[in-house]
């Protein structure tokens, strides 16, 4: 298969089925069970900074960001990532990432988020939290919780229980960041 046949596109509604598909095939039912999906369900990702990657009008990997917040810190949550086993390790995911993570730059997002693989996330600009910063609202492994700083000192004010920004509440004596 050539990359070139694969195009790389925002995520719009008509993607939905499909993407529930991959993430169905990927990760399975338990997948609702997670902390990530846990925030996600607190009001849903932003389609502005998810992308799909289509080839021949079937989408075959996506990407979503939803808005999360911790502490005084905002953030945008990585997740999830998810492409058909028939095109795994061929770039696809990393390009998704790359793409997901220049959006949220251009955005303003002080910061990614996620919970994922630090081999393969690092390479792509994300570190571990240090252990104790953040905690999820269910059990994860903390050597998961990795970032992508944007802006500089923005993960060091993301700090606490990780939630959709939807219905986070700064605290009264900490001043808001954009």
């Amino acid at each position: 298969m050539s990359l070139a046949d694969v195009k790389y596109l925002p995520e719009t509604p008509a993607h939905d089925p499909e993407i529930e598909a991959i993430n169905d095939e990927a990760f399975g039912p338990g997948r609702f069970a997670l902390a990530a999906y846990k925030i996600r369900e607190a009001g849903g990702h932003d389609r502005s900074m998810s992308f799909v990657a289509v080839k021949e009008d079937m989408v075959i990997a996506s990407v979503r960001m939803t808005r999360v917040a911790a502490g005084a810190g905002r953030a945008m949550m990585l997740g999830p990532l998810a492409v058909r086993p028939t095109f795994k390790n061929l770039g696809i995911g990393r390009r998704l990432v790359a793409i997901a993570l220049e959006a949220a730059a251009k955005a303003g997002a002080p910061a990614v988020m996620l919970v994922g693989d630090e081999p393969y996330y690092g390479p792509l600009g994300f570190k571990r939290f240090p252990r104790g910063q953040i905690t999820m609202p269910r059990p994860v492994d903390l050597d998961r919780l990795l970032h992508h700083e944007i802006k500089p000192g923005a993960v060091a004010r993301f700090v606490g229980e990780v939630c959709h920004a939807d219905t986070a509440r700064l605290p009264e004596h900490l001043p808001a960041m954009a």
